[in-house]
């Protein structure tokens, strides 16, 4: 037995005539008759009394009619499910990301997805990197935008980079040190040093080499967190300096709540962000739109960002016309 022959038994119920049945089904009279006779057959019971040419339903067709409807509208759904999958609309996506991108990408990114696709179960893990790629391997996470050199050498994991980040030292707008024009470690260390995320070895030693600090270097800094909103109530609260990442800042530097500092040596690390998921795993239906949110939101960061180096180039420029002028 198969939905189609339901499809056939049910256009009989629903319109009393083999001829009227056939045509709704696009069949010959013969082929549907056919069809009738091969479900009587599987269901081992009598569905049509063939009388006057008209087929009239036996008491196993009214007692089966709700139940094969049920099954026929059953696999409909479950079509129609599938499709909803493939268009990204339906079914479930979990995924990850960094606290620095989360402030600015997460809360707008699954308004997105629910905004298109009210059907779609949505959960998130922010956490750094190290922690991204363990819950990628357990599969407790499709996909997670992170540092992309997590997955160097590893064929299990696959990458598309979509930002290379920028950094800085940033602090409140207000704050001595920001109308510096040459800010140094020595005057750095003057105030409280906030680190923010996961320092990778890579990263800690060339801040000490730029500086000329001692590893480890989490002694320099008098607090360490993952929480960039935490850093950013600190920073704006008291005379607190951070390096940070461009991208962490751009909701800050837009609002010119924070400003970024001159320091010599310019903090010239290198990180670039990207998706990272398994290779070889088939992806989650909706993941594909996700990745589309997630290229969008970098390309708008970098052009805002592109826009306020511009901005600061301008206002640099006039104080230094300004202090030339006899």
């Amino acid at each position: 037995m198969n939905t189609r022959q339901l499809r056939h038994f049910l256009a009989v119920m629903d319109l009393g005539t083999l001829s009227a049945a056939a045509e709704a089904v696009h069949l010959s009279q013969p082929a549907l008759s056919r069809s009738l006779r091969a479900l009587e057959d599987e269901l081992r019971a009598p569905l049509f009394d063939r009388q006057d040419r008209r087929l009239r339903p036996t008491p196993y067709a009214l007692a089966y009619a709700d139940r094969a409807r049920r099954i026929v509208f059953d696999e409909k759904e479950g079509a129609r499910s599938l499709a909803l999958m493939r268009a990204g609309e339906l079914g479930p996506l979990s995924f990850g990301m960094g606290s620095s991108i989360a402030a600015t990408l997460l809360g707008p990114m699954v308004l997105q997805l629910l905004a298109g696709a009210p059907g779609l179960r949505v959960s998130t893990l922010v956490q750094s990197s190290d922690v991204l790629v363990a819950a990628l391997r357990a599969e407790q996470v499709d996909f997670f935008i992170g540092d992309v050199r997590v997955a160097a050498q590893d064929r299990d994991l696959a990458v598309e980079p979509v930002y290379d980040c920028t950094f800085g030292w940033f602090t409140r707008k207000e704050h001595p040190l920001a109308a510096r024009q040459r800010v140094t470690s020595e005057d750095l260390a003057a105030y409280p040093l906030i680190f923010v995320g996961y320092a990778d070895e890579s990263i800690a030693r060339r801040m000490a080499q730029l500086y000329g600090w001692t590893l480890p270097l989490e002694e320099r800094f008098a607090i360490n967190t993952n929480d960039v909103s935490t850093v950013h109530m600190l920073i704006g609260a008291s005379d607190a300096i951070t390096p940070s990442t461009d991208v962490s800042m751009v909701a800050a530097l837009r609002a010119g709540t924070v400003t970024k500092l001159q320091v010599t040596p310019a903090l010239d690390l290198e990180l670039t962000l990207g998706i990272v998921e398994r290779t070889g795993r088939t992806r989650v239906p909706a993941a594909e739109r996700a990745f589309g949110i997630v290229r969008a939101h970098f390309a708008a960061v970098a052009r805002e960002l592109a826009l306020q180096r511009r901005k600061a180039a301008s206002v640099g420029r006039r104080a230094e016309k300004r202090r030339a002028a006899p």
